[in-house]
């Protein structure tokens, strides 16, 4: 081992707590930055980081691919809707039984598990378009299938973070996690806006295939101290019961998942309708829906990292409050634009004030929840984030159909900025919160 090795190696700790060593690798100078990266100083993190953020810029170039061929294959807005509510129902029957998962075996040897399920998926979906025989059918039937792989992986993906980092930088790595998710989200869709009008659809589907392989890898290189045993001895169900009575009866997570279920329902799922919003109400095209993809996603990624910049401050939920107002206000302005450069500008509002809602919800839940029940509660929390993508999915897209894009986003906005007043009269708790 080498003196470098060995300063990198994880250290012994209580269970639960870091897995990896101190900063070493900021200047002086650069305490801002230090800050804001604190997590990137842990070896097992700097592999986690790198893997995921090259898969994700692949999964977001075939989100946004697959969203424009469905389009260009249906001409319908609610079969968007569709494809949106088949990924979600996996989440919906078995994200629970995935925090339960989570917590009984190795969450490393689970994620490979998922990952690799969800590549071989990308490699078939590139293959049906590459032979031009790709149908809207398949294309549920393999969104169902990749919910069922994602219904495992998100519970342990948002759990294993605390085996990558110090305590004191857990917050930091939650809200580095989402600044890699957006990083993908403002790069993957402004990539596949422009391969796809240079190469087609199946192109992208396949670098999103490959781009697993970076994650994978990362995952098998990490040097990960044994976990104790979490749980196992009862049955599942009275384990998946002992998780739904903690978020039940503590007070914090229970309003932050409520939180995290209606801005999704009412926020998060209108990005259902960006291709059809890119053709119908702009008059544009795959670029253009590439375009509105990616300001969302930069708009996120100024949130993330904002975030991550203040991750040890204490008014993380005053933070949260401003972002339920920030939202629903900016998405309604979007909804009454029509001029492309200020739809960019408005949506990099609205994702960002997305981040300071689900981003926060998410590092407030984590920090309250014991490490004996992570995963269960992170069960929880994935089926109150992507369960309701479904059904967001479905009304955004049904809405759109009966009525127009605009009035059913407007009709989003609206019930978000009924959310964001109750919170301020009804749960000034929320506010402080640190």
């Amino acid at each position: 081992m080498t003196q470098e090795d060995e300063a990198q190696a994880p250290r012994m700790t209580e269970p639960g707590a870091s897995r990896s060593v101190s900063l070493p690798r900021f200047s002086r100078s650069g305490e801002g930055a230090r800050q804001t990266f604190a997590s990137l100083g842990h070896r097992n993190y700097r592999l986690w980081f790198t893997g995921q953020t090259f898969s994700l810029v692949g999964t977001w170039m075939q989100t946004t691919a697959l969203g424009f061929l469905i389009f260009e294959l249906t001409r319908s807005p609610a079969y968007l809707g569709y494809v949106g509510f088949a990924s979600g129902v996996p989440i919906w029957l078995f994200s629970l039984f995935g925090g339960v998962v989570s917590d009984r075996m190795p969450r490393r040897n689970l994620l490979v598990i998922t990952q690799t399920s969800m590549m071989i998926l990308a490699f078939i979906l590139a293959a049906l378009t590459f032979m031009g025989v790709v149908q809207p059918w398949q294309i549920v039937v393999l969104a169902f299938l990749s919910g069922v792989a994602n219904a495992f992986d998100a519970p342990a993906r948002q759990a294993f973070v605390v085996e990558l980092v110090e305590r004191s930088d857990l917050a930091n790595a939650i809200a580095l996690n989402s600044t890699m998710v957006n990083l993908g989200s403002a790069i993957g869709p402004a990539l596949a806006g422009v391969a796809y009008a240079l190469f087609g659809p199946g192109w992208c589907f396949t670098i999103n295939a490959v781009s697993f392989l970076a994650v994978i890898v990362a995952l098998l290189m990490m040097r990960l101290q044994r976990q104790p045993r979490r749980i196992g001895r009862g049955s599942t169900f009275d384990d998946l019961r002992e998780g739904l009575r903690y978020v039940v009866s503590h007070s914090t997570i229970r309003v932050l998942i409520v939180i995290a279920t209606v801005s999704t329902l009412f926020g998060l799922s209108f990005a259902t309708l960006l291709p059809a919003w890119a053709v119908a109400i702009l008059g544009g095209d795959s670029t253009t829906n590439g375009f509105l993809q990616s300001a969302r996603g930069l708009g996120a990624l100024i949130g993330a990292l904002t975030i991550a910049s203040l991750s040890r401050f204490n008014f993380k939920g005053r933070l949260l409050t401003i972002g339920s107002f920030l939202l629903p206000v900016s998405l309604l302005i979007w909804a009454a634009i029509r001029w492309l450069p200020l739809s960019l500008v408005l949506l990099v509002s609205v994702g960002a004030g997305s981040m300071f809602v689900i981003n926060l919800a998410n590092i407030l839940v984590q920090l309250h929840v014991t490490d004996e029940l992570r995963g269960r509660v992170m069960g929880v929390y994935t089926l109150a984030l992507f369960g309701t993508m479904p059904i967001g999915s479905l009304f955004f897209g049904g809405g759109a159909q009966i009525t127009s894009e605009p009035i059913t986003v407007a009709f989003g906005a609206a019930a978000l900025a009924v959310l964001a007043v109750f919170l301020w009269l009804r749960v000034p708790e929320l506010r402080r919160l640190a």
